[in-house]
């Protein structure tokens, strides 16, 4: 029998600027909401949650209601970052998920 002769492989490059991803051209031009530059940086998961309600509120584009749209977004934003996002982060972007709850009159889980 013939062995197969293995094809050499370019290396994978080691890393990939954000540009070059799909989901940070949705964050950075979602279709569905307007979004305050930044908002996901900011330490206050207050001021975090009111941004992204009232980006909800006023759009026109959205598909869902504006609760369901806003979160989409958080939840959108924390997956797509991943386990490079650090804790401190990661917590303050939960904390905003309760606030948008209380901010729409919906229960917390």
């Amino acid at each position: 029998m013939a062995q197969r002769q293995l094809k050499s492989r370019a290396p994978a490059k080691s890393s990939k600027t954000a540009t070059n991803y799909w989901s940070g051209e949705v964050t950075r031009h979602s279709n569905a909401l307007d979004l305050d530059a930044g908002v996901f940086t900011w330490d206050d998961p207050v001021k975090i949650a009111r941004s992204l309600k009232r980006s909800a509120e006023v759009s026109a584009r959205r598909k869902a209601a504006p609760f369901r749209s806003a979160m989409s977004m958080l939840t959108f934003y924390i997956n797509r970052a991943g386990k490079d996002l650090p804790e401190a982060r990661r917590q303050a972007l939960e904390q905003a998920k309760d606030e948008l709850r209380k901010a729409f009159g919906r229960t917390p889980h």
